[in-house]
Formats: structure tokens, C-alpha cells, sequence
């Protein structure tokens, strides 16, 4: 989870640019060296890539290579982005901004507003969801609370797709979205939620991404002045960008190359809100020049995770396994992972809590245990079960730290404490910084022990605790330390989000878990219909599921538990069986699919092309895209794939367009597939228009992706040259 807190918290600064480097693995030394040209981190679960970019950016500031102000560091949540911030800080890089890409969009967006819009900027929701209800009404559709939260997501899906409402029908289709509405039902509803929120001058957190790019689209001006600003950039969990985000972050490097994105194709687990692995995988396509380092040595966990984790992703199929790496623990020896099969849902709760309940008797700390599972609605049982042995429980994805009203009503009592302490007869007979902490806290609810049960009481009081362990941390870190230090403490890990450990055993959705990690893990419900999902169908998103166990596996440092039901409840038909990813990894079970025989991916450094001699064609890096005839910015996907307004004149070769045309429908024909997933009506337009004479060419045509180069250049080509083409289809 959050770091413990203990004094490692609280290191000494490295005193140089070099004892910045100390202590660093071989591949992570490279990337925190490789300050030049595009660089891409294949890192691993547990293979310190947080340690490997913070070091980079601390060691080029350190330097005197990088300007902190002109760093921008962005990551998925505010966590991480706090994290970055609080790890930048130890090593002495202060002043370089780690944001989530919305965080720095809106800062962006906020600032040139007046300059680019004029007049006040909209207000920004925190939640769609009450506008969708409000857009359905107009539409007079009636939506349940589930299908009200499936067409937000759909909403939210299209934005970051850059899809338009008109656009969605086919957009959905081509996809294999699984709406909970037919697809011109969900068109309608998107349009109608767009005007509802027009018609009320708001935006939501799509908008913010949209208009960022679209004001550095058309204001060459203020593209300039960002560029400016900020000229290296560093992408943490790079696998999850959408496309929109993937737009920005072009429009921000606008035609330099001082890129370093970190991230790792198998943990790819949030496909359905539009983010993608593709722009990981196709980094070096983009950017022949880049440096590729693979990290593929795990600190977190023992051989024994290790293996169960490389074992699920050799089973794996598709793209993303492709490239998986395999990992090496550099950790000694642990217990194997246990396997336990339970009659039914409530047996397996009272099974995992009657365990953890043994491990904290045996010593292990309640914030180093977690129990993860596959849907939100799992954790009600977990508490009941805990509540009911005496184990203190929080749940992730509640409350954050530095929002809860406890810990801002003893923050307020701290600061006060630091300020009039002398005259606050509570700290006559203290001395020492943990006990002012301990009394002033006293006020607010804390006592020595914690109070019986679970709750809101207990939890108040957990992070109360927090804080009182902290002050003791931080006083044996800084001897002399006074309270004003301390709060000044605080106040720079609320601005971070930096939140203190709160003992208490964790539960968590395998989602919420990405990022973190615990001594202890207790992976739950893993069986058929939950484990893969039972709306999980296609091979995608099967591997998708496949991935999200991987996640889980990877949390744990040194002791792993799976465990599953045979029925739901007490006396039920025990029909279900144990998850298929599990086959031939737990004890009794063989392989139901055929394993991979390419073992993955190594560690070690590839360099980049230094010219443009590849026998793969290199895809241009992207700029705002003008139109060719008049000039004009385009920004509709479109014009954009055309690369010219819809109403400017085009020089197509009308008898191309119909040669490619049959030759599509022919192959559409042959692969079982609608037409318009071999290449759509713009892509061919534009096809036509260029007449591509070679793969550089073809490949610099918007909607010419690598997977379709591959697999139709050679026809493509063939026909825009006037040969015929092949009439069979390869398989993908």
C-alpha cells in the first residue's frame, strides 16, 4: 500500500548529482542516464519503475541538464502524481510538476482561457451522472441506476475516443462495445447530454482534455508559449493513455523528441474506458530514434509470486502478450502460494478473515494485508466476516486521507497547537514532539488503544493513529524537530496527497489495487463467471481478464492466497469451478490451453535508428494536423484522415477509389468482417488521393495503422501502382 511509515520515509537528500545514481540496477542507471531523445521503459510489475523516472528527472535536474520548470511529469491519479512529487522532493528535485494529464490540463486550460475564449470559464462537474439522468429525461428514455452508470461510461468512452455522437453507432460497432442501449439509442442520449450541459455553461473532465487540445490546435500562439514552458516530458503508466490524452501529450512536445514513457502492456486492465497498450507498443514505429530499456528484475515479490505471475501471462495470447516480459525475482526464497477451495461465499469470508486474523496474531501488521476481488459488490461480505473476528478493515477508493473530517479537524488543532502552545494547558508536561502530538490529539478522539468493533468510530480513530505514528517518524528523522515543523509536514503531503499508513487491513477491487502493494495478499472469488467475468466473451476481452489476475498476483510481496466458492450460498449447487487461468498452476490442475513456447521478453537496452534506413517503415511523429489546400487547423477525425477540409477541392483518382473499394469488399468477404474494419471510406479516400508508392507513404496515412500495414500494405501498394492484388486475406 502507501509506504509504511517508518524512517525511510524521511531520507537524506543525496548530496550530488551522482550519489543520485547510487544503488540502481544496471537497466535502471540507464534510463536515469538517458536524458537525450525519446526513451521507452518496459517495466515490469515490482521492477522499481517509479524509482527508475524519479531518478532520471533528479538526476538531470541535479545535473544541471534539466530545468525543474521545464519538466512535466504526468501520471493516471493523483496518488501517483503525489507520490512522484513527495519522492522528487527526498531526492532534491524540487520544482519539477507531476501531474495527472486532466490536473495539467486545466491548469493550462484555466490560465490561456481569458487569452484564447474570453470571458469566465466554465464550471467544472465532478459527476456526469445526474446531467445523463437529466439528458435522458429530455429523450424521454427511462434509465435503471445500472444503465444509468453503463451510458456515463459509454459518454466517457466516446470523449476520450474522440468519438462524436453521430459518430458512435459505428465507432461502438467497431469496437465491440457492449452498450446497455442499442447503439443510435446511446447516440441520442450522448447529444442530448452535451446539450444539457451546454445549455447550463458546464464542462466535465473530458472537456477539459478536448479543449486543451483544441485551443493548442488553433492557437499556435499559446502552443508556442506551453512549448516554452515545458520541453521534457515524462509518461508514467504509459499503457493506459486514450487517444485523446496520447493528442495532448503530441500537442505539448509539438516537433521535439524529449519523451520517456514508462509502462508495461500486461498490466493493461482499463481497456474499456478507451485507453490503450498500442502507443507503448508501437513507441519505436513513432520514434525510430528511441531508446528501449527493459526492466524485467522484481524487487517486490518472492520467486514463488514470481513464477505463479509468469505462469498466467504464458498462457496469454494476443498482442499484448507478445511482448510480455518475464520477470526474475531478486527477492530470497518464500512459502508457495495457497490454494484453498470453500462450499460457498460465505465460507470462503469467514475462511480468508479467520487467516488473517492468525497472521495478525503471529506479528504481521494489518496494513500490509489486503484482500482484493473482481467486483465492488464482493467487499460487503469481507467486512461482515472481518467485523465479525475483530479485525480493523478500510476500503480503498473511499475518502481520501487528507479530506477526511478527522484528520482536517486535527489538523486545524495542530496548527493551532504549534501557534498558542504556550498557552494550551494540555502541553504543560510534554516535551517531546510526539507526546505535544499525542495530547493535542487526545482532544480530537485518539486514545492509547482503539476502541472495540469496526465502523466509523474505529476508522476516525485508524486515522488518528496515522498521525500519531507519523509524528514519531518524523521526530526520530529530524531530532529538534518542533510542532510547527511537523505541520508544515502535513501540509506538504495534503498538497501531495502523501497520505500516512492507516492500520487496517485493506479491500480492494483488483482495478483500484493497480500501483500497490502489500506484505500480504488475499486474492478472492476467483472462480468461473467471476474470474474471467461473465460478460467478458471476446479473446480480447478474456486477456483482459487474464491481465487483471496478473495485476493481483503481482501485489504480493511474500505470501499469496487464491481462493473460490463452489456455490454463491450455504446449500447451493456447487457447480462452479475454479478460474481457467489458474489451469496447470495450482496443485492437481492441467493446462486446458496451449502454452506459449517464446519465453518473454529479457531485460537490457536497445538503441534507436540514427537514420531512417529501417526495413520497417517509421511513422512521423505527429503535429497539429492543416489542412494541405488551405491551410486551415482540422480537427475533425474526418478531415484529418483526409488531411484536407471537407469542403476543399480534391484531386482523388476516382478510378483508384474503386479499385480499392472492390478490393476491400472483397476482403471484408473473405475475414467474415464488416467492410469498414479493413479500412473506412475516408482512410480509402485518402489512400486515393495520395497514391501511396511505397510503405513510408502508405504509413503516413491517418487510419494506416502498423497491424493494417502488415497485414494489407503489399495489396495496397499493388493496386495504387496498377498490379492486381491478392484476393486471399491473411489471417491477423
Amino acid at each position: 500500500m502507501t509506504a509504511a511509515t517508518h524512517s525511510s520515509l524521511f531520507p537524506h537528500v543525496p548530496d550530488s548529482a551522482d550519489a543520485v545514481l547510487e544503488g540502481l540496477d544496471p537497466e535502471q542507471r540507464e534510463v536515469a542516464t538517458s536524458l537525450h531523445g525519446p526513451v521507452c521503459v518496459l517495466a515490469g510489475a515490482g521492477t522499481g519503475k517509479t524509482r527508475a523516472i524519479t531518478h532520471r528527472i533528479a538526476y538531470g535536474v541535479r545535473a544541471g541538464i534539466l530545468q525543474p520548470s521545464s519538466v512535466l511529469a504526468v501520471t493516471f491519479t493523483n496518488r501517483a502524481a503525489g507520490e512522484m512529487r513527495g519522492r522528487l522532493r527526498q531526492l532534491g528535485a524540487t520544482g519539477v510538476q507531476a501531474r495527472t494529464f486532466h490536473s495539467a490540463a486545466l491548469r493550462q486550460l484555466q490560465y490561456f482561457w481569458p487569452k484564447a475564449i474570453g470571458g469566465a470559464m466554465p464550471r467544472l462537474i465532478d459527476r456526469k451522472i445526474q446531467l445523463v439522468a437529466d439528458a435522458a429525461a429530455a429523450c424521454s428514455i427511462r434509465l435503471d441506476r445500472g444503465e444509468l452508470r453503463d451510458v456515463t461510461a459509454e459518454i466517457e468512452w466516446g470523449k476520450v475516443t474522440q468519438t462524436t455522437p453521430a459518430d458512435y453507432p459505428l465507432a461502438a460497432a467497431k469496437a465491440g462495445r457492449e452498450a446497455p442501449r442499442g447503439p443510435a439509442e446511446i447516440a441520442q442520449l450522448y447529444a442530448a447530454y452535451e446539450d444539457v450541459k451546454r445549455g447550463r455553461g458546464v464542462i466535465d473532465f473530458e472537456d477539459v482534455l478536448l479543449l486543451t487540445v483544441a485551443v493548442l490546435q488553433d492557437r499556435r500562439d499559446i502552443a508556442d508559449q506551453v512549448r516554452a514552458q515545458y520541453q521534457h516530458f515524462v509518461v508514467d503508466e504509459y499503457q493506459d493513455v486514450s487517444p485523446l490524452q496520447q493528442r495532448l501529450l503530441e500537442l505539448w512536445l509539438g516537433e521535439r523528441d524529449s519523451l520517456c514513457v514508462v509502462g508495461d502492456a500486461s498490466q493493461t486492465i482499463y481497456s474499456f474506458t478507451g485507453a490503450t497498450p498500442d502507443h507503448l507498443l508501437d513507441f519505436r514505429v513513432r520514434h525510430p530514434g528511441a531508446t528501449v530499456v527493459k526492466l524485467v528484475r522484481d524487487y517486490r515479490s518472492t520467486p514463488q509470486v514470481v513464477h505463479l505471475a509468469n505462469g498466467l501471462l504464458a498462457q496469454a495470447s494476443g498482442r499484448a502478450a507478445d511482448h510480455r516480459l518475464e520477470l526474475v525475482s531478486q527477492r530470497t526464497s518464500g512459502p508457495d502460494p495457497v490454494f484453498a477451495e470453500h462450499p460457498d461465499e460465505p465460507a470462503e469470508a469467514e475462511g480468508t478473515a479467520r487467516r488473517i486474523r492468525d497472521l495478525l496474531a503471529s506479528g504481521v501488521q494489518a496494513s500490509e494485508i489486503a484482500v482484493l476481488f473482481r467486483t465492488n459488490a464482493q467487499s460487503e461480505i469481507y467486512e461482515q466476516a472481518l467485523a465479525d473476528v475483530g479485525v480493523p478493515y478500510q476500503l480503498r477508493g473511499a475518502e481520501r486521507f487528507f479530506d477526511r473530517p478527522e484528520v482536517r479537524k486535527a489538523g486545524v488543532a495542530l496548527r493551532g497547537a504549534a501557534r498558542f502552545g504556550g498557552n494550551d494547558s494540555l502541553l504543560d508536561d510534554v516535551v517531546d514532539l510526539p507526546s505535544q502530538v499525542r495530547a493535542v490529539l487526545s482532544g480530537e478522539g485518539w486514545t492509547p488503544h482503539p476502541p472495540a468493533g469496526s465502523g466509523a468510530v474505529r476508522e476516525s480513530w485508524e486515522s488518528l493513529a496515522a498521525l500519531v505514528n507519523l509524528a514519531q517518524d518524523f521526530a526520530a528523522a529530524h531530532p529538534g524537530a518542533t510542532l510547527a515543523d511537523l505541520v508544515a509536514e502535513l501540509d506538504e503531503r495534503a498538497g501531495a496527497q502523501h497520505a500516512p499508513t492507516v492500520q487496517g487491513v485493506t479491500l480492494a477491487s483488483l482495478h483500484s489495487a493497480k500501483g500497490l502493494e502489500w506484505d500480504v495478499v488475499f486474492l478472492v472469488g476467483v472462480a468461473e463467471g467471476m474470474m474471467p467475468i461473465t460478460y467478458a466473451r471476446t479473446d480480447e476481452q478474456i486477456e483482459e481478464e487474464r491481465r487483471l489476475l496478473y495485476v493481483g498476483v503481482t501485489r504480493a510481496r511474500e505470501r499469496l492466497h487464491v481462493s473460490w466458492a463452489l456455490s454463491r450460498s450455504p446449500g447451493g449447487r456447487p457447480g462452479r469451478r475454479p478460474s481457467r487461468f489458474l489451469d496447470g498452476l495450482r496443485p492437481g490442475s492441467t493446462t486446458t490451453v496451449a502454452g506459449r513456447t517464446a519465453a518473454g521478453a529479457a531485460g537490457g537496452v536497445e538503441r534507436g535508428f540514427a537514420g531512417g534506413t529501417e526495413a520497417v517503415p517509421r511513422r512521423r511523429q505527429r503535429t497539429p494536423a492543416r489542412c494541405r489546400v488551405c491551410g486551415r487547423t482540422l480537427t475533425e477525425a474526418g478531415e484529418m484522415k483526409l488531411m484536407r477540409c471537407e469542403d476543399c477541392p480534391s484531386d482523388m483518382d476516382e478510378a483508384l477509389y474503386e479499385r480499392l473499394h472492390r478490393w476491400r469488399e472483397i476482403q471484408a468477404g473473405l475475414s467474415g468482417q464488416p467492410a469498414f474494419c479493413v479500412f473506412t471510406d475516408k482512410t480509402l479516400m485518402a489512400i486515393a488521393e495520395a497514391a501511396p508508392a511505397d510503405p513510408v507513404e502508405l504509413a503516413r496515412i491517418p487510419g494506416v495503422l502498423t497491424r493494417k500495414l502488415n497485414r494489407y500494405g503489399a495489396d495496397v501498394l499493388a493496386i495504387c501502382a496498377g498490379r492486381e492484388a491478392g484476393a486471399t486475406a491473411d489471417e491477423d
